[in-house]
């Protein structure tokens, strides 16, 4: 389908149809992140991991939709990264990486799935160790928690992106932490997973996004990344980086055998969605990808680090703007965490939270407890009952 046809036929949640593949998409990458997380044990190789990831979301989509006449594109919308302790985001090694998981380690989930084009994402952070987390991780995880809350209630029809910015910055600092740079939260749309109103993570002269306000039966994925650290990661390694996303505005006569493969084979495999380069073969792939990224034909996504000791935690959502309120549909329940820190003299921060996530219907509407899908995991964030929004998946 053209871009110029998919303008034209652009389908939004006010088809129930597109909800529902919405909320399919969801069911599968939040089943997926639970499977991943109980794996998640000191010891157990990343790469491994971050197959069994997408395996389940290949596995669940190729069972869908398989008797009707028109194919339905459906898979993997992000690939399973495992990110740990100071390394921020996209950690999806190759088959041959043998880093493994460590007792103690703060593990960083992030994936995707879509249906039809209609994506889902999630992110997660989970400390490798029993009982409760205390001291830095806490205050990081309850950070990007908390934050996480307050984005939910702000991304509303009539707010604007800016709100948003501001306000997870507030929630950052009450612990001591930072929000990370770099970071966007998207509008999504059928096959687009990085549309064009975007939420910046932090505002600063050097990146600057058009103003824009949210509006009714709009789909975003909020990204929260919370740093113990400055909150400006660095590109380490190149040679880290496996996850690339076709550029299908660009073009160049590529000059290497091994270049003009890879790329025939991710515009056969992967011509939307981001891909990791397990799925290509590999001898060339390490080649090939150099020289298409080198010409804009490919969007590396680079693996970022904070410096050593410091720690990350990242929380990512997909959320419906219904008319009856936001729907948040991805998400998994936290483990128990005890900060030092709180927001108990924060007042603008407990507004915030205070928020309802659901608008009342005309007519004495039942309210939103006890939905599944509007379940989060604030139960660490300042819990406060009735407000939690507590995710399982």
């Amino acid at each position: 389908m053209s871009d110029d046809e998919r303008e034209e036929k652009e389908l939004d949640l006010t088809s129930p149809e597109v909800v529902t593949k919405y909320k399919g998409a969801a069911e599968i990458v939040n089943k997926a992140l639970q499977l991943v997380v109980s794996e998640c044990k000191p010891k157990a190789k990343i790469v491994d991991l971050c197959e069994k990831g997408d395996a389940f979301i290949k596995e669940q989509t190729g069972n869908m939709y398989k008797n009707v006449k028109k194919k339905i594109e459906r898979g993997v919308a992000f690939p399973t990264c495992i990110s740990v302790n100071n390394t921020v985001c996209h950690f999806s090694p190759l088959s041959s990486d043998e880093t493994v998981l460590e007792e103690g380690d703060m593990v960083k989930f992030d994936m995707g799935c879509h249906i039809d084009g209609f994506i889902a994402v999630v992110a997660h952070t989970h400390v490798l160790q029993g009982g409760p987390i205390t001291g830095r991780a806490a205050h990081v995880l309850a950070a990007a928690n908390t934050a996480a809350e307050v984005a939910l209630r702000l991304v509303r029809p009539g707010k604007k992106n800016s709100d948003v910015t501001e306000a997870i910055q507030k929630v950052a600092a009450a612990y001591d932490c930072k929000i990370v740079e770099g970071v966007l939260s998207h509008q999504m749309k059928q096959f687009v997973i990085d549309g064009n109103k975007v939420v910046l993570s932090v505002s600063n002269p050097d990146t600057r996004v058009d103003d824009a306000e949210f509006e009714e039966n709009e789909v975003y994925s909020i990204d929260i990344v919370t740093s113990t650290g400055e909150g400006k990661p660095k590109l380490l390694d190149e040679k880290q980086t496996t996850i690339y996303k076709r550029a299908v505005d660009k073009s160049y006569n590529l000059k290497m055998k091994a270049s003009r493969f890879i790329f025939s084979e991710v515009s056969q495999k992967f011509p939307i969605m981001p891909f990791t380069a397990r799925d290509l073969e590999e001898k060339r792939a390490r080649l090939g990808l150099v020289e298409c990224v080198n010409h804009d034909l490919l969007q590396p996504y680079p693996v970022l680090h904070e410096k050593p000791g410091d720690l990350v935690a990242h929380i990512k959502f997909t959320v419906l703007l219904m008319p009856n309120g936001s729907d948040r549909i991805t998400s998994h329940a936290l483990q128990e965490v005890t900060p030092a820190k709180s927001i108990d003299d924060e007042p603008e921060i407990k507004t915030w939270l205070a928020l309802p996530v659901k608008t009342k219907k005309k007519g004495g509407g039942k309210k939103k407890k006890g939905k599944k899908s509007e379940k989060e995991e604030s139960s660490q964030a300042e819990p406060r009952e009735g407000e939690s929004n507590v995710a399982e998946s």
